[in-house]
C-alpha cells in the first residue's frame, strides 16, 4: 500500500505542474499581441510628435564640416612632427640667407648664366629682384616718368614703355649672363626670355634707345625711322586700323 500511495502522490504533483505550465503559456500568448501593438503604436506616433528640423545655416554647416573632418592618423602625425623638427631648426638660417622677395634660382643654365625668377619691371630697361637691380645690357633705360612728344601733344611714353615690358615678361623666369645670382645693388647683363633677347625686343619695338656702338645700334636706327614706341606719336591717338600689334611673347 505504501509504494502505491507514493507513486500516486508523484503523479499528482506532475499533473499539477503541467497544468501550471500550460496556464502560464496561455497567459503569455494572450499578452504578446497587445504589447507588440502598443509598441507599434508608439513608434508610429513618434514621427507625428517630432518637431520639424530647423534650417541649416552656413555657420552651422562650417562647424559641422570642421567637426567631421578626419583626424590625422597617429603615424602620420608622428611623421609630420619629425619632419617639422629639423625644418624648424633650419628655418632661421635659410630665412637669413635669401629673403622671399629676392628668391631666385642659382642653377646655371649655361656657362656664366643663371635663371632669375619673377622679374619686376622698374622701368623699360631696369628690372628688380627685391633690393637688387639689373640693367639690360646694350640699351639706354627709358625712365618711367619720361614724357614724349611736343606742341602740347606730350604723352607718358616712359610709363607705356614700362607697361609694355611688364606685359611682355609677365613675371616669367628669365636667363641672364651673370656669374651668379648673388650680386649687390646694380648689375648689368644681357637677358633672354626663352630664345628672345630682351634688349633686342625693347630696341626693335622702340621702347628704349640702343647704346651707341652696341650690337643693337642698327636696330635702334631702324626703330627711329619707323617711329616705333617712344620715337613716334602717342599710340593711343592712332586709329585702330594703323596700330601695330606687339610682337608675340615666346612660350
Amino acid at each position: 500500500m505504501r509504494p502505491a500511495a507514493f507513486i500516486t502522490g508523484i503523479a499528482g504533483v506532475a499533473v499539477v505542474v503541467g497544468l501550471l505550465l500550460a496556464g502560464q503559456a496561455r497567459l503569455n500568448g494572450s499578452e504578446s499581441p497587445s504589447s507588440d501593438a502598443n509598441a507599434g503604436n508608439a513608434v508610429a506616433a513618434a514621427p507625428d510628435m517630432a518637431e520639424p528640423p530647423a534650417p541649416l545655416t552656413d555657420e552651422d554647416a562650417e562647424l559641422i564640416a570642421r567637426a567631421t573632418a578626419p583626424a590625422p592618423a597617429e603615424g602620420t602625425a608622428a611623421r609630420s612632427e619629425n619632419a617639422a623638427g629639423p625644418l624648424s631648426e633650419k628655418a632661421p638660417a635659410d630665412a637669413g640667407a635669401v629673403a622671399p622677395a629676392e628668391a631666385s634660382s642659382a642653377a646655371p643654365v649655361g656657362k656664366g648664366s643663371v635663371e632669375l625668377l619673377r622679374p619686376a619691371v622698374e622701368s623699360a630697361g631696369i628690372l628688380s629682384f627685391g633690393k637688387r637691380r639689373l640693367q639690360i645690357a646694350n640699351v639706354i633705360e627709358t625712365p618711367a616718368d619720361k614724357s614724349c612728344g611736343s606742341g602740347g601733344k606730350q604723352w607718358p611714353c616712359g610709363m607705356m614703355a614700362k607697361t609694355a615690358l611688364r606685359l611682355y615678361l609677365r613675371n616669367r623666369t628669365i636667363d641672364c649672363d651673370l656669374p651668379s645670382d648673388a650680386w649687390e645693388d646694380m648689375a648689368k647683363a644681357a637677358c633672354r626670355l626663352g630664345q628672345q633677347d630682351i634688349g633686342t625686343w625693347l630696341v626693335e619695338n622702340g621702347w628704349v634707345e640702343a647704346q651707341p656702338g652696341s650690337p643693337l645700334a642698327a636696330a635702334g636706327e631702324k626703330a627711329k625711322q619707323a617711329k616705333q614706341g617712344i620715337h613716334g606719336e602717342d599710340p593711343r591717338r592712332r586709329p585702330a586700323s594703323t596700330r601695330r600689334p606687339e610682337a608675340a611673347a615666346p612660350l
